[in-house]
Protein backbone atom coordinates (compact mmCIF):
# COMPACT_ATOMS: atom_id res chain seq x y z
CA UNK A 1 0.00 0.00 0.00
CA UNK A 2 1.40 3.34 -1.05
CA UNK A 3 1.30 6.08 1.60
CA UNK A 4 0.11 9.53 0.56
CA UNK A 5 0.90 12.86 2.22
CA UNK A 6 -0.20 16.43 1.65
CA UNK A 7 2.48 19.07 2.19
CA UNK A 8 0.76 21.65 -0.01
CA UNK A 9 1.61 25.21 0.98
CA UNK A 10 4.55 24.17 3.14
CA UNK A 11 8.13 25.27 2.54
CA UNK A 12 10.85 22.70 3.11
CA UNK A 13 14.64 23.03 3.14
CA UNK A 14 16.79 19.94 2.57
CA UNK A 15 20.51 20.43 3.06
CA UNK A 16 22.83 18.15 1.13
CA UNK A 17 20.05 17.48 -1.34
CA UNK A 18 22.00 17.10 -4.55
CA UNK A 19 22.43 13.34 -4.28
CA UNK A 20 21.72 10.21 -2.27
CA UNK A 21 19.40 10.41 0.71
CA UNK A 22 18.90 14.17 0.46
CA UNK A 23 17.91 13.98 -3.18
CA UNK A 24 15.35 11.27 -2.43
CA UNK A 25 13.90 13.30 0.45
CA UNK A 26 13.60 16.43 -1.70
CA UNK A 27 11.95 14.51 -4.53
CA UNK A 28 9.35 13.02 -2.19
CA UNK A 29 8.50 16.39 -0.66
CA UNK A 30 8.01 17.80 -4.16
CA UNK A 31 5.83 14.85 -5.07
CA UNK A 32 3.50 15.57 -2.16
CA UNK A 33 3.15 19.28 -2.81
CA UNK A 34 5.82 21.00 -0.73
CA UNK A 35 7.71 24.05 -1.94
CA UNK A 36 11.26 22.64 -1.70
CA UNK A 37 14.63 24.32 -1.49
CA UNK A 38 17.78 22.24 -1.80
CA UNK A 39 20.93 23.60 -0.21
CA UNK A 40 24.18 22.03 -1.34
CA UNK A 41 27.72 22.91 -2.30
CA UNK A 42 27.08 21.12 -5.61
CA UNK A 43 24.70 22.06 -8.41
CA UNK A 44 21.41 20.16 -8.49
CA UNK A 45 19.65 18.78 -11.57
CA UNK A 46 16.21 17.80 -10.32
CA UNK A 47 12.78 18.83 -11.55
CA UNK A 48 10.66 20.63 -8.97
CA UNK A 49 12.78 22.03 -6.16
CA UNK A 50 14.72 25.27 -6.13
CA UNK A 51 18.46 24.92 -5.65
CA UNK A 52 20.86 27.23 -3.83
CA UNK A 53 24.60 26.82 -3.47
CA UNK A 54 25.10 26.79 0.29
CA UNK A 55 28.00 25.57 2.39
CA UNK A 56 26.49 24.67 5.78
CA UNK A 57 29.76 25.62 7.47
CA UNK A 58 29.45 29.19 6.16
CA UNK A 59 27.12 31.36 8.27
CA UNK A 60 26.99 34.17 5.69
CA UNK A 61 25.88 31.83 2.91
CA UNK A 62 23.20 30.39 5.18
CA UNK A 63 21.92 33.87 6.06
CA UNK A 64 21.68 34.89 2.40
CA UNK A 65 19.82 31.70 1.51
CA UNK A 66 17.36 32.15 4.38
CA UNK A 67 16.69 35.74 3.33
CA UNK A 68 16.00 34.66 -0.26
CA UNK A 69 13.55 31.97 0.83
CA UNK A 70 11.72 34.23 3.28
CA UNK A 71 11.38 36.93 0.61
CA UNK A 72 9.48 34.43 -1.54
CA UNK A 73 7.76 32.10 0.90
CA UNK A 74 7.51 34.23 4.09
CA UNK A 75 7.89 31.12 6.26
CA UNK A 76 9.86 27.89 6.65
CA UNK A 77 7.87 24.88 7.79
CA UNK A 78 10.31 21.99 7.45
CA UNK A 79 14.07 21.68 7.86
CA UNK A 80 15.93 18.47 7.08
CA UNK A 81 19.55 18.72 8.18
CA UNK A 82 20.99 16.12 5.84
CA UNK A 83 24.31 17.57 4.64
CA UNK A 84 27.11 15.27 5.68
CA UNK A 85 30.70 14.25 5.10
CA UNK A 86 31.84 10.73 5.93
CA UNK A 87 35.56 11.17 5.58
CA UNK A 88 38.04 8.38 5.06
CA UNK A 89 37.60 4.89 6.44
CA UNK A 90 40.75 4.56 8.53
CA UNK A 91 42.18 4.27 12.02
CA UNK A 92 41.87 7.39 14.15
CA UNK A 93 45.65 7.43 14.69
CA UNK A 94 46.10 7.86 10.95
CA UNK A 95 43.69 10.77 10.66
CA UNK A 96 44.98 14.21 9.86
CA UNK A 97 43.50 16.61 12.47
CA UNK A 98 42.22 18.85 9.70
CA UNK A 99 40.18 15.95 8.33
CA UNK A 100 38.31 15.17 11.54
CA UNK A 101 37.79 18.87 12.20
CA UNK A 102 36.15 19.15 8.77
CA UNK A 103 33.93 16.14 9.56
CA UNK A 104 32.78 17.82 12.77
CA UNK A 105 32.22 21.14 11.01
CA UNK A 106 29.97 19.68 8.32
CA UNK A 107 28.10 17.03 10.30
CA UNK A 108 27.63 18.76 13.66
CA UNK A 109 28.48 22.47 13.60
CA UNK A 110 26.65 22.83 10.28
CA UNK A 111 23.50 21.41 11.90
CA UNK A 112 23.88 23.92 14.75
CA UNK A 113 24.28 26.91 12.44
CA UNK A 114 21.53 26.08 9.97
CA UNK A 115 19.09 25.37 12.81
CA UNK A 116 20.10 28.53 14.66
CA UNK A 117 19.23 30.69 11.68
CA UNK A 118 15.98 28.96 10.74
CA UNK A 119 14.46 28.29 14.17
CA UNK A 120 13.38 31.94 14.78
CA UNK A 121 11.10 31.78 11.71
CA UNK A 122 9.47 28.60 13.01
CA UNK A 123 9.01 30.29 16.38
CA UNK A 124 7.35 33.23 14.68
CA UNK A 125 4.99 30.94 12.77
CA UNK A 126 4.23 28.89 15.88
CA UNK A 127 5.08 25.56 14.25
CA UNK A 128 7.80 23.65 12.45
CA UNK A 129 9.35 20.27 11.83
CA UNK A 130 13.08 19.62 12.09
CA UNK A 131 14.62 16.29 11.16
CA UNK A 132 18.33 15.83 11.80
CA UNK A 133 20.08 13.03 9.96
CA UNK A 134 22.31 11.15 12.37
CA UNK A 135 23.79 7.70 11.88
CA UNK A 136 24.08 4.25 13.36
CA UNK A 137 27.71 5.31 13.94
CA UNK A 138 26.49 7.90 16.43
CA UNK A 139 24.67 5.26 18.49
CA UNK A 140 27.25 2.51 18.49
CA UNK A 141 30.58 4.07 17.52
CA UNK A 142 32.03 2.42 14.44
CA UNK A 143 35.75 1.57 14.17
CA UNK A 144 37.64 3.45 11.47
CA UNK A 145 34.92 6.13 11.55
CA UNK A 146 35.73 7.68 14.92
CA UNK A 147 35.26 11.33 13.98
CA UNK A 148 32.08 10.64 12.03
CA UNK A 149 30.75 8.57 14.96
CA UNK A 150 31.46 11.42 17.37
CA UNK A 151 29.76 14.01 15.15
CA UNK A 152 26.71 11.77 14.70
CA UNK A 153 26.46 11.21 18.44
CA UNK A 154 26.46 14.98 18.85
CA UNK A 155 23.58 15.29 16.39
CA UNK A 156 21.58 12.76 18.41
CA UNK A 157 22.18 14.58 21.71
CA UNK A 158 21.46 17.96 20.10
CA UNK A 159 18.15 16.64 18.78
CA UNK A 160 17.06 15.49 22.23
CA UNK A 161 18.13 18.72 23.93
CA UNK A 162 16.60 21.09 21.38
CA UNK A 163 13.32 19.19 21.26
CA UNK A 164 12.78 19.94 24.94
CA UNK A 165 13.50 23.62 24.47
CA UNK A 166 10.95 24.17 21.70
CA UNK A 167 8.10 21.83 22.63
CA UNK A 168 6.19 24.70 24.24
CA UNK A 169 4.82 25.35 20.75
CA UNK A 170 4.16 23.10 17.77
CA UNK A 171 7.79 22.52 16.82
CA UNK A 172 8.95 18.93 16.68
CA UNK A 173 12.61 17.91 16.46
CA UNK A 174 13.55 14.32 15.65
CA UNK A 175 16.51 12.36 14.35
CA UNK A 176 16.83 9.58 11.80
CA UNK A 177 19.87 7.35 12.27
CA UNK A 178 20.49 5.26 9.16
CA UNK A 179 22.78 2.30 9.02
CA UNK A 180 24.48 1.60 5.69
CA UNK A 181 22.30 2.92 2.86
CA UNK A 182 22.94 2.20 -0.80
CA UNK A 183 24.52 5.48 -1.86
CA UNK A 184 27.74 6.48 -3.61
CA UNK A 185 29.00 7.68 -0.22
CA UNK A 186 28.86 4.11 1.09
CA UNK A 187 29.90 2.42 -2.15
CA UNK A 188 33.08 4.52 -2.23
CA UNK A 189 34.27 2.70 0.90
CA UNK A 190 34.99 -0.30 -1.34
CA UNK A 191 33.52 -3.74 -1.95
CA UNK A 192 35.20 -5.33 1.06
CA UNK A 193 33.79 -2.77 3.51
CA UNK A 194 30.32 -2.80 1.93
CA UNK A 195 30.20 -6.60 1.94
CA UNK A 196 31.10 -6.59 5.65
CA UNK A 197 28.27 -4.12 6.32
CA UNK A 198 25.79 -6.35 4.52
CA UNK A 199 27.01 -9.41 6.41
CA UNK A 200 26.55 -7.57 9.72
CA UNK A 201 22.96 -6.64 8.85
CA UNK A 202 20.18 -8.97 10.05
CA UNK A 203 18.32 -8.17 6.81
CA UNK A 204 21.46 -8.89 4.76
CA UNK A 205 21.23 -5.86 2.53
CA UNK A 206 21.79 -2.15 2.36
CA UNK A 207 18.85 0.16 2.91
CA UNK A 208 17.47 2.29 0.08
CA UNK A 209 17.31 6.07 -0.06
CA UNK A 210 13.56 5.82 -0.66
CA UNK A 211 13.12 3.96 2.62
CA UNK A 212 14.93 6.72 4.52
CA UNK A 213 12.92 9.40 2.72
CA UNK A 214 9.71 7.65 3.74
CA UNK A 215 10.68 7.90 7.41
CA UNK A 216 11.56 11.58 7.10
CA UNK A 217 8.27 12.45 5.43
CA UNK A 218 6.31 10.59 8.11
CA UNK A 219 8.13 12.56 10.85
CA UNK A 220 7.16 15.81 9.13
CA UNK A 221 3.52 14.82 8.69
CA UNK A 222 0.52 15.23 10.98
CA UNK A 223 0.68 11.50 11.71
CA UNK A 224 3.82 12.05 13.79
CA UNK A 225 2.67 14.99 15.91
CA UNK A 226 3.38 13.20 19.23
CA UNK A 227 7.00 12.38 18.38
CA UNK A 228 9.78 14.74 19.43
CA UNK A 229 13.32 14.21 20.65
CA UNK A 230 13.24 10.68 19.24
CA UNK A 231 15.87 8.77 17.29
CA UNK A 232 14.53 6.45 14.61
CA UNK A 233 16.82 3.68 13.39
CA UNK A 234 17.04 2.80 9.71
CA UNK A 235 19.58 0.05 10.17
CA UNK A 236 17.87 -3.12 9.00
CA UNK A 237 17.91 -4.44 12.56
CA UNK A 238 21.62 -3.82 13.05
CA UNK A 239 21.25 -1.25 15.86
CA UNK A 240 21.50 -2.84 19.28
CA UNK A 241 19.62 -0.14 21.21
Amino acid sequence: MEIEYDFSGQTAIVTGGSRGIGRAIAAQFVRFGAHVWIWDVDQVELDGPHSLTVDVTNADQIAKAVAQIISQSSRIDILVNNAGYLGRYQLFEQFDPGEWQHILQVNLIGVFEVTRQILPFMRRAGRGRIVNMGSLAGKEGLPNLAAYSAASAGVIAFTKALSREVCDIDIRVNCVAPGPIDTNLIRRLGHEVVDAMITASPLKRLGSVEEVAGMVLWLCSAASAFNTGAVFDMSGGRARY
